[in-house]
């Protein structure tokens, strides 16, 4: 090659239009264009051959090898093993396991990259190229190759596998960012994925602040990995340029800061604050949505850093998430705040007062979507000093089914207020809500409660029974018969809800429930009764204090997503030994509603004195004796029902009137409209009788309490 003096005309020259900066030439010959061979132009760029004879075992390396593995000339005999003063033995088998593979493999080639010690002790990164020669008989004989310097060529490789690295990592970092915030639904949710755990560092921040624009003002609404507390006069500021998150949202532009100093120098009035603000950089980014500015995002550093392009970027398109995110939140919050205050007018504003107990009550709504269910509960007066207790569920989470609640409570609250029986309230609730221009259907427990007797009557839709804890805490799940949901209980034709009698024992209380209590997605509803049970048998003796920990413990804390609904009512103790053991009434013959007011507190005397299935008979011959006294004399009735000692125990029913003329049984014909009452006073008591009462005389018949029952007193 012929060089020149000065700069070629015609074609590439790396040196035109450059000012390359001048040097010293070290290398003897370079600066007087002196040819140079291929072993100087190997040596040059740190590159040196080696020969070795598989057969002797000898490896001449030339110079430029000998300068790769940092040896003199005198401290290599031609020995491989000696190079293992250079080589440690980790990247020597390395190289021997390269060479093995190609070997056995009849590959022509090989190649390693492996480490060197050198002569001060620092490492140098080495490759080795080496060509495999074969003699006639297809025998490896010679390796013939090249070794040469590959720091820099690795050092590169590192900033390329660093960068990638950190590409990753940020890649990752909006992925998180991006999943956590998918699933947070209110602003208060938004908050908890910034400032949870790991919160600011899916940011590849330190610390975080976060604010809203409401109105004229800059409010705080979050911030963590500070030094204490944000103080007051921070949390809530006007939108101005003396704090950096007010500024940012005013210029509607990110603002980087490399140092704590230069924060401060910005923003003198963060001074006093300073202790409290880490010392690196600081990145403040407008939260835009819908090119409306709603907040800013504040991200500070430990260390001080110029940030580079990709990571000013990388927070842009972060911020724009949270932007959105916060965005979505607060419109749901303004829809929960909406079916929130819609669920409230719904339900019953307060619980009226139950003479001889107590209630309590509590509704959540769910913990995810708008909020707002189908469950509801009532406690609507009856007459006669009866209580009706209702919990219920219309089918779906959404304001449709808050306002089919809505009608369905104040019509079964209707039905109840007029004292019909349970199964006919239930019935004509399922009936209206099939009228209903809605395909939702509703699951309901209704509870006539009598606490002067402890009776309750009960009927269920398609709904979780009752549960009876007594004063001994035992727990009891009654066996409750029920009928369809009501609305699909009509449109099926099978509209019919049996009643089962219960009693609830001075001290006892009654409990409740939607299954928004016991029941959790993916969980058997069995191990939730369970829980419930334990709960209430471990929990206070106060009503209102065990309502809460119900729902704080067993529908709070695992964030369910249904609603709740819970009734507590509890008969104080006082109402124990309050038992009637004889009951005087008497009916006018000019009261026409006399006979039915005798009848109801009948039921209930009854009801007091467990007389169970003979309540039923009692009742019956009541009636007929009193309408026999109404029809045949001319005057009114005088009842008299007495419980007898002795056993089998027994109860006595007297219907005494002023008439002389003693009844007279008759055997009627079928046609016959009347004459049957002293047959059924006859068939349904257990023995039956007249006396002379002075002026008029006494219908008396007997009713045999059975033991299990009649024992109890």
């Amino acid at each position: 090659m012929t060089s020149r003096k000065g700069p070629r005309r015609e074609g590439y020259d790396p040196r035109a239009d450059r000012s390359p900066r001048r040097v010293e030439e070290d290398v003897p010959g370079v600066s007087h264009h002196e040819p140079i061979g291929l072993r100087g132009r190997l040596a040059l760029n740190r590159m040196g051959t080696f020969d070795w004879d598989l057969d002797s075992g000898f490896m001449n390396l030339d110079g430029g090898a000998l300068d790769v593995f940092d040896l003199r000339a005198d401290e290599y005999d031609g020995d491989p093993l000696s190079l293992a003063t250079r080589v440690p033995p980790d990247d020597g088998l390395r190289l021997d396991t390269a060479l093995s593979e190609a070997l056995q493999h009849g590959n022509p080639s090989y190649g390693a990259y492996f480490r060197i010690r050198c002569r001060d002790g620092s490492p140098r990164w080495t490759h080795s190229q080496g060509r495999i020669l074969h003699d006639a008989e297809g025998l490896p004989y010679r390796v013939i190759g090249i070794v040469r310097e590959a720091s820099g060529e690795l050092a590169d490789s590192a900033l390329v596998r660093s960068l990638q690295r950190e590409r990753q990592r940020q890649t990752i970092m909006v992925q998180q960012t991006t999943t956590a915030l998918s699933r947070a639904l209110s602003v208060a949710d938004v908050t908890r994925v910034l400032t949870g755990t790991g919160g600011a560092l899916r940011f590849g921040a330190d610390a975080l602040v976060l604010g809203l624009v409401d109105g004229e003002t800059f409010e705080v609404i979050a911030a963590t990995g500070l030094t204490g507390e944000v103080p007051q006069e921070l949390m809530n500021a006007p939108l101005d340029d003396t704090l950096p998150l007010s500024d940012t949202v005013r210029s509607r532009r990110p603002s980087f800061l490399g140092t704590r100093g230069e924060l401060i120098a910005r923003y003198p009035r963060l001074r006093p604050y300073t202790e409290m603000l880490p010392t690196g950089s600081a990145a403040f980014l407008p939260l835009i949505a819908q090119d409306t500015v709603i907040g800013a995002l504040g991200l500070l550093n430990a260390e001080p850093s110029v940030q580079s392009t990709e990571s000013r970027n990388l927070a842009l398109a972060l911020a724009s998430v949270v932007a959105q995110s916060l965005q979505r939140a607060t419109l749901f919050d303004q829809e929960r705040e909406f079916a929130t205050g819609l669920q409230a007018t719904m339900l019953p504003r307060r619980v009226p007062p139950i003479p001889g107990g107590e209630v309590a009550v509590r509704y959540h709504p769910a913990s995810v979507g708008r909020d707002i269910g189908g469950d509801w509960y009532d406690v609507v007066p009856l007459p006669q000093g009866r209580t009706g207790l209702v919990v219920g569920d219309v089918q779906g989470h959404d304001t449709h089914a808050a306002a089919v609640m809505g009608q369905l409570r104040i019509a079964l609250r209707a039905y109840a207020s007029e004292g019909h029986s349970p199964e006919t309230v239930l019935v004509r609730a399922s009936r209206f809500l099939s009228e209903l221009e809605t395909e939702r259907f509703a699951t309901c427990t209704y509870v006539q409660a009598d606490l002067e007797s402890g009776a309750l009557r009960v009927a269920r839709a398609g709904h979780l029974g009752p549960l009876i804890c007594d004063s001994s805490r035992h727990i009891d799940w009654p066996e409750i018969r029920g009928g369809l949901p009501l609305g699909l209980a009509t449109s099926f034709g099978h509209d019919h809800f049996p009643e089962t009698q219960l009693f609830l024992e001075p001290g006892s209380t009654l409990l409740l429930c939607t299954d928004g209590l016991v029941e959790q997605p993916g969980r058997d509803i069995a191990r939730g009764i369970e829980e419930l049970s334990a709960a209430v048998r471990a929990g206070p003796g106060d009503l209102e204090t065990l309502a809460d920990q119900l729902a704080d413990q067993l529908w709070a804390s695992p964030g369910p997503e249904d609603d709740m609904a819970l009734l507590l009512l509890h008969r104080l103790p006082g109402t124990a030994g309050d038992l009637t053991p004889r009951l005087r009434l008497h009916v006018h013959q000019a009261d026409p509603s006399g006979a039915a007011e005798v009848r109801s507190a009948l039921r209930r005397t009854l009801d007091q004195w467990r007389a169970g299935s003979v309540s039923h008979d009692v009742e019956v011959a009541a009636s007929e004796l009193i309408a026999n006294a109404l029809t045949h004399t001319e005057s009114g009735a005088l009842i008299t029902m007495e419980l007898l000692p002795g056993s089998p125990q027994r109860i006595r029913l007297e219907v005494e009137d002023r008439s002389s003329q003693w009844p007279r049984r008759r055997s009627p014909g079928e046609t016959a409209t009347s004459g049957r009452g002293l047959m059924l006073v006859e068939a349904l008591a257990h023995r039956w009788g007249a006396e002379p009462r002075g002026s008029g005389k006494a219908l008396w018949c007997d009713f045999v309490l059975p033991d299990t029952i009649g024992s109890v007193y």
